[in-house]
């Protein structure tokens, strides 16, 4: 190995247990870390959902004439913008699966996570700040649909980028015995963000004809300003986590050899990095094997779950007959409750163990993903209850995975491990659109798309099941500390 690489980090099989005494972990500090949370919903919801991503492929960048005209050509505009969206975001997340291990093995060896959420962070609200400068111009249509894209792929890529960190810093506001507690805290302040932030947006500028501050639909500018205020609400409720949690220290040998390469030769290291990357892959697959299939496993699985929200919209329209404002309504609900399951499974993942919770989540989904295929005649009820079954689980199943690999990572390679993380989902990232796709090619019908979700969650469970993961057990329960979380 190049004597600039980042050193060796301790074995994998060590025990996922902190040096010395347990820290005890404070309400505080636990709420300024979900605050990110909370605050990263303006991308999720905002950004890459409900508002921005719709406009970008509506009618809206579409030449007048075209659009007023409708019928197939308006159908073959509007699939063209969404190819190219497709490539926009393809590119995107083959970036992530190259960059998001490294960037996590070179913050393990640094000690330097909370700058890493910092700088990725800050490029992330940058970039969405600047997605206000698209416009639908009718004489230059293309050319802004394609800065949209561009901003949106970048986006992207920066904040899975600050996702490996701010994941990797969970051990550092919970103890062994509360992190499925506090990530699922984490993960259901972000659904409860995203619903307080839509329904601002939705009342004070996307719904009305003329919104506060005298905003109007004229040239986009109510999505235009709904954009550009989802940055400041990011950017704000970011702060918190880079004041209130601190890094791990670095080794002293780390540190002065991070300190070394980015001196003498920035390039060197990061070519250090990569055959770091592919060392700790060999390295863990002879010594925890079944980190790696767990890894592979979710990879399937979670991209189930993607496809679970990226479809749910498009199912209840063109299956269950849902209009525009009821598919808005029925996502808020879905967020309350994915949100509410999520807060409550993660007092329970402390209890019965992530393994156990992640396994029962997607049971629940494949049956009532089953059910939602079954009652596809039943109108629009039935979905909101099959539907609102889903969301259920689907929370519940994200946040316990996030606390099963925090169990699974040894001491000090959190990032690394969940840098292999998003790479490993964005390598299965096809799977659900390609079998929804599928399903409703061959059958001629989308109803059968839903058993295409339903296959991919159901692969994940199967993957999932014969795995024995002893470092992700329970640890024995300790008398609650005076200052724990609640």
């Amino acid at each position: 190995m190049h004597a600039d690489a980042v050193p060796p980090p301790p074995p994998v099989a060590a025990p996922r247990r902190p040096a010395g005494p347990a820290r005890p972990a404070r309400r505080r500090t636990v709420a300024a870390w979900a605050l990110w949370d909370w605050g990263s919903a303006a991308f999720n919801a905002v950004i890459t959902t409900f508002v921005f991503t719709r406009w970008l492929t509506s009618d809206a960048f579409v030449e007048p004439e075209v659009a007023a005209a409708g019928g197939a050509a308006l159908d073959a505009a509007l699939a063209e913008h969404s190819t190219w969206l497709g490539w926009g975001l393809t590119a995107a997340g083959a970036a992530i699966a190259l960059l998001a291990p490294v960037a996590g093995t070179r913050a393990d060896g640094s000690g330097r996570r909370r700058r890493g959420l910092a700088v990725h962070t800050s490029v992330t609200v940058v970039l969405c700040a600047a997605m206000a400068l698209v416009r639908p111009d009718p004489d230059a249509l293309t050319a802004n649909l394609l800065l949209g894209i561009a901003l949106l792929a970048t986006a992207n890529l920066t904040f899975e980028l600050a996702s490996v960190h701010y994941n990797a810093l969970l051990p550092r506001v919970a103890t062994p015995a509360t992190l499925g507690r506090v990530s699922g805290i984490g993960w259901g302040a972000g659904y409860l963000g995203g619903i307080v932030l839509l329904l601002v947006l939705f009342v004070g500028f996307i719904d009305p004809e003329v919104g506060w501050f005298g905003v109007t639909p004229a040239d986009g500018a109510n999505i235009r300003v709904a954009v550009l205020l989802s940055a400041v609400w990011f950017a704000a409720f970011a702060v918190p986590v880079l004041v209130a949690v601190p890094d791990d220290p670095a080794p002293a040998a780390a540190r002065r050899a991070a300190g070394a390469s980015g001196a003498r030769a920035g390039w060197r290291a990061a070519v250090g990095a990569y055959r770091q990357v592919a060392a700790d892959v060999r390295d863990l697959w002879r010594t925890s094997r079944s980190t790696v299939l767990f890894l592979l496993a979710s990879a399937v699985y979670r991209d189930g779950l993607a496809g679970v929200f990226t479809f749910g919209a498009v199912i209840a329209s063109g299956t269950f007959g849902f209009s525009a404002s009821e598919v808005v309504v029925f996502a808020i609900a879905a967020n309350v409750v994915a949100g509410v399951s999520t807060v409550l499974a993660g007092l329970l993942d402390d209890r019965v163990g992530p393994r156990a919770l992640v396994v029962a989540a997607l049971a629940g989904l494949v049956v009532a993903g089953v059910a939602t295929f079954l009652l596809a005649d039943a109108g629009a009820a039935a979905f909101w209850a099959c539907g609102l079954l889903l969301c259920v689980f689907v929370g519940p199943a994200q946040s316990a995975s996030r606390s099963l690999l925090t169990r699974l990572a040894p001491p000090g390679r959190e990032s690394q491990l969940f840098g292999l993380y998003a790479t490993t989902g964005r390598a299965a990232s096809f799977l659900a659109p390609l079998a929804f796709a599928t399903f409703v090619a061959v059958s001629g019908s989308q109803r059968w798309g839903i058993l295409g979700l339903v296959l991919v969650l159901a692969l994940g469970l199967a993957a999932l099941l014969p795995l024995q993961l002893p470092a992700a057990r329970v640890p024995a329960r300790a008398p609650r500390p005076g200052g724990g979380a609640r």
